[in-house]
């Protein structure tokens, strides 16, 4: 690909538009005779002018602008895009710095659960104390009383409390929360008459939380809610890396499936190796130290209804094959950095392992990876990464308002806020009862890296970048029926000096 092309394509992406394949390969061969970049301004700029804005650039658009433009270029056939493109010279800073990765927490070893009724009481008491001890790290929260003890005070005094949220009822738009801790329970009323800003917090309460609340003691075991106060994330000052090094931060690549993208993803590879894009993103390729892949890598089989219709490879050990001859081109430089989702061959219960050898062999064989489990949390230069699939983004889509699969980073806030990244028991998450709950967020991260939901989103809490990596996987029929339209062949990359995310899109329509 030539300079020129390489800037008329930024040029245009710049401007907010893509060029379809049959419109890249046009400019493509124009670009061997004519200055491509002219012929892009121009359409453009006669785009500007139109009452309906293109999301992209076709081919017949730009053949009409050539008439005018360049009447003496005949037309020409579609070329097809090469995978491999011209070496250039690429000098990748990143090659020369060290790597800096110290795993911080990975479950792959710990995980111990049989499944017994003593195991799922251990599971929720480790819970309540983790919980309670962060409620009780706060100003607003320290003097909360055991439930017995709200429950002996008099009527109409103010009382505080911290429990696990086991019952939530709505009836004639009054809420009712049934809250317990290791030795009693009370029933909290959420009156149609409190501050607007009080329903709004019980709205996005979830089951099985541990909250504070703040409250006035009724009749009988009744407290009639104030205020609540979640365990939240402390305010805090990003880690810095003392290096200009680069993470690009992937989820699903769902490869196995007829929807993968597979010319997006190698031109993604390309752009790494310093073989795409113009001088400005060959520039920041070089500053690519570690891909982080956050689950999903192939699609499995039999994972959601009539799948297999969907798969262009039906055998999980050959998803797995292919997968590994993308992630083999990535330059043995950048450190790879993968954790497993519920499409991958690892066990469905959270917390998951790490992808198991018998499955994923290719995958280990092709070049050195940290394979870790689900969730996990690493340092990378000092900033310390919370890496987690996301599947429980589904329950809070389901249970809080105002949080769909298009804005994960809500859900995400929420997460955080909960400091538990799947506090909903026993719905579409399935959550082993391990006698250590690993999914509590113990530690603040400097940024929490999420997926699943296909969707690239990115926002700032307390000071924890958020990022739900978007996907490689084109619309499933799945998908479209429940409502899900994904943001694929999009990559945030994440300066680890900065913080800042450029995200830069691979993708073809």
């Amino acid at each position: 690909m030539s300079e020129k092309l390489q800037e008329a394509i930024s040029f245009a992406i710049a401007a907010g538009y893509q060029l379809n394949k049959e419109a890249f390969d046009l400019l493509k061969e124009l670009s061997q005779t004519e200055d491509p970049i002219a012929l892009i301004k121009e359409a453009i700029k006669r785009i500007e002018h139109l009452p309906e804005k293109p999301l992209f650039i076709d081919r017949g658009f730009l053949e009409e602008v050539m008439k005018e433009l360049l009447p003496e270029v005949t037309k020409a056939e579609p070329l097809t895009l090469p995978i491999i493109e011209a070496r250039k010279i690429f000098h990748p800073y990143a090659k020369d710095v060290d790597a800096d990765i110290k795993v911080i927490e990975d479950p792959t070893d710990k995980i111990c659960a049989t499944g017994s009724i003593e195991e799922y009481l251990e599971y929720f008491r480790d819970r309540f104390k983790k919980m309670q001890k962060f409620l009780r790290q706060r100003m607003d929260a320290k003097d909360a009383m055991p439930i017995s003890q709200a429950l002996r005070a008099s009527i109409n005094s103010k009382v505080k409390i911290i429990g696990m949220i086991t019952e939530r009822r709505e009836y004639k738009q009054q809420m009712f929360l049934r809250i317990e801790d290791l030795e009693a329970s009370a029933t909290v009323l959420v009156s149609q008459r409190a501050n607007p800003e009080i329903i709004e917090k019980a709205q996005a309460i979830l089951m099985d939380q541990v909250i504070c609340v703040s409250a006035i003691k009724g009749r009988n075991d009744l407290l009639i809610a104030e205020d609540f106060i979640w365990p939240d994330m402390p305010q805090k000052t990003s880690n810095k890396a003392p290096l200009p090094v680069y993470s690009a931060l992937i989820s699903d690549l769902h490869v196995g499936s007829k929807m993968f993208m597979a010319d997006e993803f190698s031109r993604f590879v390309l752009w790494l190796n310093g073989k795409f894009g113009n001088s400005n993103l060959r520039k920041m390729a070089g500053h690519v130290k570690y891909v982080v892949i956050a689950g999903d890598l192939v699609d499995g089989i039999g994972v959601y209804p009539k799948q297999v219709k969907e798969l262009v490879i039906r055998d999980i050990y050959e998803q797995y094959r292919e997968v590994s001859g993308f992630l083999e081109q990535i330059p043995d430089y950048i450190e790879l950095i993968i954790i497993p989702g519920n499409h991958d061959a690892s066990r469905k219960a959270l917390p998951q392992p790490a992808l198991p050898r018998n499955y994923a062999e290719p995958l280990y064989e092709a070049r050195k990876v940290y394979s870790l489990g689900n969730p996990a949390t690493v340092s990378l230069h000092g900033v310390e990464l919370l890496l987690y699939h996301g599947r429980s983004l589904d329950d809070l889509v389901a249970a809080v308002p105002n949080v769909s699969f298009q804005t994960p980073e809500k859900a995400m806030k929420l997460l955080l806020q909960s400091r538990h990244l799947a506090p909903i028991y026993g719905q579409r998450t399935p959550i082993a009862p391990e006698k250590r709950d690993f999914m509590v967020i113990e530690r603040a991260p400097d940024i929490f890296h999420s997926g699943h939901v296909h969707v690239l989103k990115y926002d700032t809490y307390r000071g924890v970048l958020m990022v739900n990596s978007g996907a490689w996987q084109k619309q499933t029929q799945y998908q479209k029926a429940m409502g899900l339209d994904p943001t694929p062949g999009i990559v945030p990359i994440v300066s680890l000096q900065t913080l800042q995310v450029s995200p830069i899109s691979f993708a073809a329509p």
